[in-house]
């Protein structure tokens, strides 16, 4: 079975970011899982960056983010969350869904948040994105160059190409898998 990891609300924001990682856990790389709030609390973030964006678009993308990944939604006993020490109490929520499901790891762009002493006594850890995708690229690097190639096949308004897709990469977060990404496509 595939690692059980948790996204936080910051992977699942911006869309290149999002897709990968759910085509990652499509692809069996790993068990992805979430909560609610951390959906709530994706969502509030882009619909506070863009509003512009019509609601029922974003309901849409929420809708289709938890159909993608089958049993992805984890909302356990929050009461847990209270004896979480973390620098932002606002983050204790995500421990308390790795917890409750078992992770091994949060997937966060926000390492300073889950620091490595208060997730060690749960026997997790948190692991940036770039990092997790970097660990993928070694352990499954044929696969993971068919999911980058569907991901930006699949992007047709604008069309996108794989080079494209991964300069979007870099600029969300993933500078490194995007560097070894455009080797491994040059080989």
């Amino acid at each position: 079975m595939a690692p059980v990891v948790v996204y936080d609300a910051c992977v699942l924001f911006s869309a290149p970011m999002r897709d990968l990682f759910l085509r990652m856990a499509v692809a069996n790389i790993v068990t992805a899982r979430w909560s609610t709030r951390i959906l709530d609390e994706c969502f509030s973030a882009i619909l506070r960056q863009r509003p512009d964006l019509p609601l029922s678009a974003l309901v849409r993308t929420r809708e289709l983010i938890t159909a993608a990944v089958p049993d992805c939604i984890v909302d356990g006993d929050e009461n847990i969350a209270s004896s979480i020490i973390l620098p932002d109490d606002n983050d204790r929520h995500v421990v308390a869904t790795a917890i409750f499901c078992g992770a091994e790891s949060i997937i966060t762009l926000n390492l300073r948040d889950f620091p490595e002493e208060a997730l060690r006594e749960h026997s997790m850890k948190s692991v940036h994105p770039d990092a997790f995708v970097l660990e993928a690229l070694d352990q499954y690097p044929d696969l993971m160059m068919n999911i980058v190639t569907e991901q930006a096949g699949a992007l047709k308004n604008p069309p996108v190409t794989v080079e494209d897709l991964l300069d979007r990469f870099s600029i969300v977060g993933l500078a490194e898998s995007s560097v070894r990404l455009q080797k491994l496509f040059r080989e």
